[in-house]
């Protein structure tokens, strides 16, 4: 059967790290989880118009009519990973590329061709929690779409010159959160105690109360996080706080690990780690306490 050639949109996800996540969890329960994640990734780009085309070891291919479709579901599929509580804690994160060409169908369903080959460039650069597609595939875009910040120009295998890529920005804008004020009272002080059963963080004169109930509290460099710390030495995404097993503990999910003082004690320093927050302390992302003297987040526990 003669392959037809048409206009659309091809993406490339894949897990990021899935090499360590073998190391350390063994090739069984490295497989569920990648498999979760696929599976994950196969709904969004469903619900957003798309077809898989195939899933081969730890990524997805998918294809779409339109950008504008495989730009929201790359975008959506950022946003799953981060939202579900499942991927979050076992720090999984998936890098995605897409571009919109033209491309080769045969009649098995499978694509082909220069869209193909762009695409799969795309997400070779894409970093983890990353969404990058060429700057012509998003100029092309059209009605509300996110914002995107230039990468420069990467070269293309089949093409003779550089071509300008972008990052999609994914991470939903947090600076109306309720979590944030809606349950601390006006002028509250740490050195008040916090109820039983809540957690109080302050960071630069912000107060934040998690509560049993609270989802899962997230700290780091993008502005998808419910804590942002603009540093060099901060991760992305660089920690989590949440209650579970009748306490408020911190995982650390970062390059440069999270160091933890629980009152007097000497400084911790976690890496892909969790501890129990008790009574009262400080936390520095990246850094440890001797260097970081501006960003302290301080918490009592209740």
């Amino acid at each position: 059967m003669t392959a037809l050639s048409r206009p659309q949109t091809i993406l490339f996800a894949d897990v990021s790290g899935s090499t360590r996540l073998f190391e350390t969890r063994g090739d069984v329960e490295a497989r569920r989880l990648i498999a979760l994640v696929l599976d994950a990734l196969s709904e969004v780009c469903r619900q957003h118009g798309g077809r898989v085309i195939k899933t081969i070891g730890d990524e997805v291919m998918c294809t779409f009519p339109k950008a504008i479709n495989g730009v929201l579901a790359a975008c959506d599929m950022q946003r799953r990973m981060a939202r579900d509580i499942n991927f979050v804690r076992e720090s999984l994160a998936v890098r995605i590329g897409l571009h919109h060409g033209d491309a080769l169908e045969e009649g098995d369903g499978d694509v082909y061709g220069d869209a193909v080959n762009t695409a799969a460039r795309m997400a070779s650069l894409a970093k983890r929690e990353q969404v990058v597609t060429t700057a012509a595939t998003y100029d092309g875009l059209s009605g509300k779409v996110p914002e995107a910040r230039s990468l420069g120009k990467a070269r293309v295998s089949g093409k003779l010159l550089p071509i300008a890529i972008v990052d999609l920005v994914w991470q939903e804008d947090t600076s109306g959160m309720t979590l944030v004020q809606s349950s601390t009272r006006a002028g509250a002080g740490i050195d008040d105690a916090a109820a039983p059963g809540v957690l109080r963080l302050r960071h630069r004169g912000e107060v934040v109360e998690l509560r049993p109930d609270s989802e899962p509290f997230l700290m780091g460099r993008e502005p998808g996080n419910h804590l942002v710390v603009e540093a060099d030495w901060v991760s992305r995404t660089h920690a989590m706080v949440e209650y579970k097993r009748g306490h408020f503990m911190i995982t650390d999910r970062s390059t440069n690990g999270t160091y933890v003082r629980v009152g007097e004690d000497d400084e911790l320093k976690l890496h892909r780690d969790e501890l129990h927050l008790r009574k009262s302390g400080t936390i520095s992302l990246g850094q440890s306490f001797g260097v970081n003297t501006g960003d302290i987040i301080h918490f009592e526990a209740g």
